[in-house]
């Protein structure tokens, strides 16, 4: 994914501003003057590192949570379509209700898929931080595909209650639900590691979705214990409490996505990039940090506090010196935007006096 804040027009190291252009056959003053005046400007824009080093481990990071979702769609849909069958001989509202959660886990793949697509876009004028957003969103179809399989499952469950009805094929149902049981705890470990590990809060929910449905194949093969010897509630009680299952991991899912969504972070990782930039050479203190989420990559925005009496020169060279800290020490951050401020004088005004007001709207 391009980033939104790369300067094209600068050079991929920063320290090296422009030593290394091409000769040129036009040195006349003015265009030494204009040349100059690019150089000053760069110096004095607030630096965010959008550079290709960056990139390339984010987009990494999409193509693998794109491999665990077509991995996982693979391996739950051949689930579901055993347990179907089994469902279709054998009339378990049980394994039906296991069936349907385990066909809706593989789907939402689909939405996951497009997002991390979406994702890897290059940012435009309208969309400037990119496309990282649509991994939120399709959270969200996330939790309302699990709330979706907790009322069919639900539903069913009491009808079979109101009127039950024999189970045939014990056996097969009970190696359908040890079936279920084995995929679906393969899928939850593979998305929960590889979300964890790029930070995707949509790809650990479905996880966590897939290791809920591992838990109630369980659960069906005690109703079909409890058929066997001849009780006939066993099935659709044990479909009920498949939903009292699917209603749990819900409530997590959706707090997840619930805090990715309102730009939520670990508050270890907020205390994490304050320790770094007060450990970097001339950097007095830290005034605003705020971190946010991005899809699956994290941003930073930072006013840091610096000598008053310093050269532009030099407050650049501290906030990069200080971007350059926090892109190594808080993980899957991506970009960082730092501005420096310099250490109050006695008798000296607040610089920041005339945005007080818009401050306070």
């Amino acid at each position: 994914m391009s980033d939104p804040h790369r300067h094209h027009h600068h050079d991929r190291d920063h320290d090296h501003d422009h030593d290394h252009e091409l000769p040129h056959p036009d040195r006349s003053p003015t265009t030494r003057r204009r040349r100059w005046a690019h150089r000053i400007a760069h110096r004095l824009t607030p630096h965010s590192h959008e550079s290709a080093d960056k990139l390339d481990p984010a987009l990494e990071s999409s193509a693998r949570g794109l491999r665990a979702l077509w991995v996982s769609l693979a391996v739950l849909g051949a689930t579901a379509l055993l347990q179907a069958a089994v469902v279709v001989v054998s009339g378990s509202v049980a394994l039906l209700g296991d069936t349907v959660h385990n066909t809706a886990d593989a789907l939402t793949a689909v939405p996951l898929g497009i997002a991390f697509v979406l994702g890897r876009r290059a940012a435009t004028r309208r969309f400037t931080y990119g496309y990282g957003r649509a991994e939120d969103l399709a959270g969200v179809v996330v939790v309302l595909t699990i709330t979706a399989s907790a009322v069919l499952a639900a539903w069913t469950a009491v009808d079979r209650l109101l009127d039950p009805r024999p189970v045939a094929h014990v056996p097969a149902v009970a190696v359908a639900a040890l079936v279920g049981f084995a995929g679906n705890e393969w899928v939850a470990r593979h998305r929960i590691r590889v979300g964890r590990e790029i930070g995707s809060a949509a790809l650990v929910a479905d996880g966590l979705h897939a290791r809920t449905d591992g838990y109630t194949s369980l659960a069906v093969l005690l109703g079909a214990g409890g058929t066997a010897l001849g009780w006939r509630l066993a099935d659709p009680i044990v479909g009920l409490a498949i939903t009292a299952a699917i209603v749990l991991v819900l409530r997590d899912a959706a707090r997840e996505v619930f805090r990715r969504l309102m730009d939520a972070v670990d508050p270890a990782l907020v205390d994490r990039a304050e320790q770094v930039l007060d450990e970097v050479p001339g950097v007095r203190g830290v005034g605003e940090l705020r971190l946010r989420w991005i899809g699956h990559r994290l941003r930073a925005e930072v006013a840091l506090v610096v000598d008053g009496e310093a050269t532009v020169r030099e407050a650049h060279r501290i906030a990069v010196a200080a971007e350059h800290a926090l892109l190594h020490a808080v993980p899957r951050l991506t970009a960082a935007l730092v501005h420096a401020d310099p250490a109050p004088s006695p008798g000296e005004a607040d610089p920041h006096l005339a945005l007080a007001h818009h401050a306070a709207a």
